[in-house]
């Protein structure tokens, strides 16, 4: 028995020397040393311990957003391999401007005290109060030339766009989808607007599916218009500067502008669709109903000289002299149905049922 003791003494003794002996090595990558702005520049550190490591933690997270740079987490994972621990950090990072930029991020490496393992062994009520060692590490210096490029989009992209036939009836809308797909930055580019003196324009909030990967984001980029009016016009063409990484030259996403033709009106007959089944509500559908039937009204409407534009009730008074929901949602596609969008389909949908509630709402938005 005391034999049995004894060796198992040196065996913990062993044991100890062998835990508190651990060290560790950090290493850190980069995929450029030059690059352009808002190009990706893939970012690793690993560190790689002498055994299994069971004692320490780490604490790193560079991840940021600031006027110079953002760093944003592409993955981060532990492994023990031939009993040797690996901890990997992999970060993607976008410089905003032109510089000299110098990445050095502190990590904090965290070891268990000896009354922490006496804690866990012998289950006491404190091992959440357990004690660490810490020590602040400054990560090795990467560098990285940053140029400009003279485009705000960097990297490769494809734009294409689906739309209707070129020529509709008047105040019937016309539907233009335009979409963008590649690598990059293309989490940055700003949602398309266009003006167009006589025209309705309903444009959606764009819609991104984008993943982040060691060149950047990949994915695609889609926004959707619908113009509403009562007379030829003329959409004007979409021409977006970006940086080519490949051919490292400037390019365009272009979309040619389109002529639509306009003929003569809807007739009430037109607007009246026979019975169909009723189907779940696809806000959508509602979206594009709401431009058909504002274009509808928009064909009723007598236009005044800039004289008796001055004389017209503000938007305000047309609000408060609505007598139903009905008629309130029309009072708001007329004058602005971008910015009482949300409000627009609340009403359109139901979830807002009082007059009242929704003229508040919409004197708010004014």
């Amino acid at each position: 028995m005391r034999k049995n003791l004894g060796k198992l003494l040196v065996l913990l003794m062993f044991w100890h020397v062998e835990i508190f002996a651990t060290t560790y090595t950090w290493s850190a990558y980069s995929s450029k040393n030059e690059v352009y702005v808002n190009e990706a520049i893939y970012l690793k550190y690993v560190c790689e311990f002498s055994d299994a490591a069971e004692l320490y933690n780490i604490d790193f997270n560079p991840i940021t957003d600031n006027e110079k740079y953002s760093v944003k987490l592409l993955s981060e994972h532990t492994k023990i391999h031939d009993g040797i621990k690996i901890s990997t950090y992999e970060y993607i990072a976008f410089v905003k401007q032109p510089m000299l930029i110098e990445f050095i991020f502190d990590v904090i490496m965290k070891k268990t005290t000896k009354d922490s393992i006496e804690n866990t062994v012998l289950g006491r009520d404190n091992v959440e109060n357990a004690e660490f060692q810490t020590r602040v590490i400054r990560q090795r210096s990467i560098k990285v030339n940053v140029k400009d490029s003279g485009a705000s989009l960097v990297g490769e992209f494809k734009i294409s766009d689906k739309s209707d036939d070129v020529q509709v009836k008047a105040y019937e809308p016309y539907h233009l989808n335009i979409e963008i797909k590649g690598v990059g930055n293309l989490q940055l580019l700003s949602p398309i607007n266009f003006k167009i003196d006589g025209v309705k324009i309903f444009s959606e909030k764009p819609i991104q599916k984008l993943s982040l990967t060691k060149d950047g984001y990949v994915g695609m980029w889609n926004q959707k218009f619908a113009f509403v009016a009562g007379r030829d016009f003329k959409i004007p063409s979409i021409d977006i500067k970006y940086y080519d990484i490949n051919t490292h030259s400037l390019k365009s996403l272009i979309v040619n502008s389109k002529d639509i033709k306009v003929k003569d009106g809807f007739k009430k007959a037109d607007l009246l669709d026979e019975e169909t089944e009723s189907k779940p509500l696809d806000f959508t559908f509602v979206y594009y109903i709401l431009t058909f039937i504002a274009g509808f009204l928009f064909s009723k409407i007598k236009f005044k000289t800039k004289d008796d534009a001055l004389k017209e009730e503000s938007l305000m008074q047309k609000i408060d002299k609505s007598k139903s929901l009905s008629e309130l949602s029309m009072v708001l596609i007329l004058n602005n149905a971008k910015k009482f969008n949300e409000l627009i389909l609340s009403i359109e949908t139901k979830e807002i049922t009082s007059l009242a509630e929704a003229k508040k709402r919409a004197d708010k938005l004014i």
